[in-house]
Formats: structure tokens, sequence, C-alpha cells
């Protein structure tokens, strides 16, 4: 129901809803979202992902309540966020870009523990969040270990 701004919202604006790779489509529309924040001073984007992280709980959980599946593979809000973390001080630059780009939908794929656990066990829009926002964790300390080999 694209009408209902919560599921624009946690369909990515649209991404989401593509039949193929739903979550990586989701991913690549966070980018130019990503583009407009990389030059905030880091304590500011660091909040501002905190914020989405904490708007997507209603957001998402609203959007799986209303379409009657947790975790629909269009809700894309969530790659979102995950995403926007992984990139939070990385290194400016396309390599950086798609170094997390890569690193965040691998974790987000895989699910290694204990994103896997909370997938399962954590129910509702925090749930939804909640399994994005430790891929993103897992990617973000990926890329920094990575950043200061490769520079």
């Amino acid at each position: 129901r694209w009408g209902n701004p919560l599921h624009l919202l946690a369909f990515g604006l649209g991404a989401g809803a593509l039949p193929k790779a739903p979550g990586t489509a989701g991913t690549l529309a966070a980018v130019p979202l990503y583009l407009l924040l990389m030059e905030l001073p880091a304590a500011t984007y660091l909040v501002l992902v905190l914020g989405l992280f904490l708007i997507g709980i209603p957001i998402c959980g609203r959007t799986a309540a209303d379409l009657g599946v947790h975790d629909h593979g269009g809700i894309v809000w969530d790659e979102w966020v995950g995403f926007l973390l992984t990139m939070w001080l990385a290194p400016p630059g396309w390599f950086w870009l798609l170094a997390g780009f890569t690193l965040f939908r691998f974790f987000d794929i895989l699910k290694p523990w204990p994103i896997g656990w909370l997938d399962r066990r954590v129910g509702g829009g925090l749930g939804i969040m909640l399994d994005d926002l430790m891929a993103g964790v897992y990617a973000f300390g990926c890329l920094q270990l990575l950043a200061p080999l490769l520079e």
C-alpha cells in the first residue's frame, strides 16, 4: 500500500519492492543517503543513525504487521540503518564505499552469531531492526580493521 507513508519508508522508497535481491537493492538505495550524510561530524552522524534505528522500529513493525509477515524481504529500512552504521568513520573514496557495501551485505546474508539468533528470537520491529544493526556492527568493525592496513 504505497499510499501509507510507513510502508513507503519501510520499503526504502520502493527499492525493497524489486522481485530479486530486495535487501541488496535496499542497501544500494541507501548509498545516496550516505553520500549526503558522510560529511557530517562523526557524533552527529552517529546520533542520526541511532535516530533512524529508533524510528525504524515502529516503521518496520507496523509494516510487517500490516503485511502479516515478520521481516518481509521487501522491508529494507533496516538495511539502510545497518549500511549507514557500517559506513560511520569510513575512509573517503569509492573503494571504501564498495568495501562497506560488500561487508554489510556479507554479514546481513550470512548472519553469524548472534545475528541469526537475534533474527530468530526477537520479534516485531525491534527484531527486524536489530539483526541488521548487528550486521552493521560486524561490517563496521571489519572496515575499521582494514582501513589502517590498506591506506
